[in-house]
Order: structure tokens, then C-alpha cells, then sequence
């Protein structure tokens, strides 16, 4: 059995294979009301038919003004509970388990959507926009400036949270992931280049951090045990100095896995715009590595992984325990089939009008 192949058991959770989906906006809520529809399950669908071992849904906002842009997908009312929860019945229909992504935007919301020229700046309230809000009311580059969240903002943030976690028990994911990367609210609040408050929430470690630790408090509080709970992390800013660091992540990692999170999904960049970022094969995983060796917590990598051998070689060195993929994916979402095919593994979870195919 090769380690790509190997089952892995969070709490309640199972997954067949450490070949994961990485969550990826989709952009596809037309109506700009939230609700997932067939292309999500669609989507989400081809994903698990293709035998990834979890399949994590895009980043869901918590509360309309969580979301990126106004064609993503929300968990913030009951009438998308039920339509995620179609979603999440197909899946496990499949074989596969499925996570969410829930997230805050902070000031990097009310964008335009994504892949399209108008991307990257903000989108005005007469065509569907919002005003944004981040620990202060320092503009991400290119975008309006946020409110800064009072204490009452705060409280909101971590009930919504709170909210929407319930909501995904109900619709059946096995997995909640909280979204701390990529510069939207949570991990503004952690990056000292963003967050120059005073108060509780602002200048120390332990107090940038306070934010992200309620939350995880909130959902591991309303989420029965069985619940595995992830946080995404940016692990650097990518500047060289005064930035956020692996060092900075793995401690708070440490903290999260002290509240009750179960396992981190290791990311890099998003806060700051017109960087150079040497992007190359498996760039990240020294990031994963870094993180997981001092803050003694289990860590999947992401980016830039391609080959079944990479991602093997990967766990098989001990630099991960689980791949989340995104780009290979969306290219091949019959990746994990093929993988078992190259590594020479005997899997039991082709469905039966695909073993026709070479890999099967």
C-alpha cells in the first residue's frame, strides 16, 4: 500500500485516500443569492466519482458580506443548508467525504468575479456591492477601504461563523474548514501587516490571534465530536520582513490544536498584491513541513503538485499527511483513479461505468 492510498481517520471522519480536493471559488451563484445549484454538484460530483478521498467545497461565506464576490456560494440561511446538503449526498453516494470551506472575505470582499478583467478591485454598491471590513481601515491594494470591525462587528463574525457550522452539520459534511489564508479576514487579523490595532485583538501574537482561537472555540462548541475541524493558513506573507511567518503559523497552529481544530491545510500568500513568489514544483510543502515539525500537528500540502509520484513521494518522506490538489485537478478529476493505476494499487471504488477506461 503506498501512503498516497493509505486511509485516514480524523474523528468521525474517514477518508478512503489521502488525494484531497483543495477548495476552489467557483464563482457560480448567477442569481448572487448564494445557493448552490447543479454546477455545484456537478462539480462537486466528478470530484468524488473520480475517487478523491475528500472533497472540500469552495469558500462559503458565513454572512453575505463574507462572501468574495457576489456569485459565491454562501451557508448563512437554511434554504442553502438544504441545497448543500444534495451536494453533500451525492458525494457520499461516491464513496468520498466532504468538507466546507467557511469563510470571511474581510477587505478583499465585494471583488468583482474572479477571472475576469474587472477582478481585483472593488465592486460598488449599485451593481451588487458591499462596503468590506478588516481589522482596520487599511485598503488591500487596488480596493476601497474597509470599516474597521468595532467589538460588536467582532461578536458578529464569530456568531456567523458559529451559525454556519451548524447549518454544514445539517447538511452533512464531515469536514468544517476555516478559512485563516489568502488575505481575506482572518488572517488579516493575524498578519501584523495588516493589523495595527491596539485593543485585544491587535499587537501581540496571542492577540492577533484572539480572533481566529474564538472561533474555533464557537464551531467545536456547536459541532457534535465527530466533527473534524481544519484551519487553512497562509503560511507567509512572502516579504521579508515584518510579515507572517511558518514560525507565527505553527504556533498558532499549536494554540488551534490546544481549542480543539484537528488538522491544518497549509496555503502561503494573499495578503499583499505585486510580490514575486517563486512559484515551482511542490513550492509549499517546505511551508507544510516547517509548520507541522514544530508545531507537532498533522498538515496536508498544496500547490504545485502534478504527478501521482510527486504526491506520494511527498507523504512517503514524511513531509505531509494528506495532498490537497486544485489546478491537476480541475485538469484531471479522475486523478486519484489514474494515480492508483501508475502506483500500481488496487483500489475497490471504481465506479463501474469507468472500468472500461486503462486505469481501471
Amino acid at each position: 500500500m503506498t501512503k498516497l492510498f493509505e486511509p485516514l481517520t480524523i474523528r468521525g471522519a474517514t477518508f478512503r485516500n489521502r488525494v484531497w480536493v483543495s477548495p476552489m471559488c467557483q464563482y457560480a451563484c448567477l442569481d448572487e443569492d448564494g445557493m448552490p445549484h447543479d454546477w455545484h454538484l456537478v462539480n462537486a460530483g466528478t470530484y468524488a466519482a473520480g475517487g478523491a478521498g475528500l472533497v472540500m467545497m469552495e469558500a462559503t461565506g458565513v454572512s453575505p458580506e463574507g462572501r468574495i464576490t457576489s456569485e459565491c456560494a454562501g451557508l448563512w440561511n437554511d434554504a442553502q443548508r438544504d441545497r448543500w446538503k444534495r451536494v453533500v449526498d451525492f458525494v457520499h453516494s461516491q464513496g468520498a467525504a466532504a468538507g466546507i470551506q467557511l469563510a470571511h472575505s474581510g477587505r478583499k470582499g465585494s471583488d468583482y468575479r474572479g477571472f475576469t478583467a474587472a477582478a481585483g478591485r472593488t465592486k460598488p454598491a449599485s451593481e451588487g456591492g458591499w462596503r468590506t471590513v478588516s481589522p482596520t481601515a487599511l485598503a488591500c491594494p487596488g480596493m476601497d477601504a474597509p470599516l474597521e470591525l468595532d467589538r460588536a462587528g467582532i461578536d458578529k463574525v464569530v456568531d456567523d461563523f458559529g451559525s454556519a457550522a451548524v447549518r454544514a452539520v445539517a447538511a452533512g459534511f464531515d469536514v468544517i474548514e476555516i478559512h485563516a489564508a489568502h488575505g481575506y479576514l482572518l488572517h488579516s487579523f493575524l498578519s501584523p501587516l495588516s493589523n495595527t490595532r491596539t485593543d485585544a485583538y491587535g499587537g501581540s501574537l496571542e492577540n492577533r490571534a484572539r480572533l481566529l482561537l474564538r472561533i474555533v472555540d464557537r464551531v467545536r462548541e456547536v459541532v457534535p465530536e465527530s466533527i473534524a475541524l481544519f484551519v487553512r493558513f497562509s503560511a507567509t506573507d512572502w516579504v521579508d520582513d515584518g510579515g507572517w511567518t511558518p514560525e507565527d503559523t505553527a504556533t498558532v497552529a499549536g494554540w488551534a490544536f490546544e481549542h480543539g481544530a484537528d488538522f491544518f491545510d497549509i496555503s502561503s500568500g494573499g495578503l499583499v498584491r505585486d510580490i514575486f513568489i517563486s512559484v515551482s514544483p511542490g513550492y509549499q510543502v517546505p511551508l507544510t513541513e516547517r509548520v507541522r515539525d514544530l508545531a507537532a500537528v498533522p498538515a496536508a500540502a498544496v500547490g504545485k503538485i502534478t504527478t501521482p509520484a510527486q504526491a506520494e513521494a511527498i507523504l512517503a518522506e514524511g513531509r505531509a499527511d494528506a495532498i490537497f490538489l486544485g489546478r491537476e485537478l480541475t485538469r484531471d478529476p479522475h486523478f486519484a483513479l489514474r494515480a492508483a493505476h501508475e502506483l500500481g494499487v488496487e483500489i475497490d471504488y471504481v465506479p463501474l461505468s469507468f472500468r472500461a477506461a486503462a486505469w481501471a
